[in-house]
């Protein structure tokens, strides 16, 4: 059975997802292909975020329990 990833991973995937797609952004074709993959890399941002926001509940939560 596989196990999930952990926060930190898909924090980094997502921020590796962004980069690219950025990347693609610059070296778009047409003003289409460069707004299509600017919408993706800001997908990517807003989600790698909002992992930031959930690793910083998990490590509250981890204080509260030990604590």
């Amino acid at each position: 059975m596989n196990e999930d990833p952990t926060t930190q991973e898909l924090r980094i995937a997502q921020l590796q997802r962004e980069a690219e797609e950025r990347k693609y952004a610059e070296h778009g074709v047409t003003e289409e292909d460069t707004g299509q993959h600017s919408r993706r890399a800001d997908k990517a941002a807003y989600l790698r975020e909002k992992l930031e926001q959930r690793a910083e509940a998990e490590r509250r939560a981890a204080e509260e329990d030990s604590g």
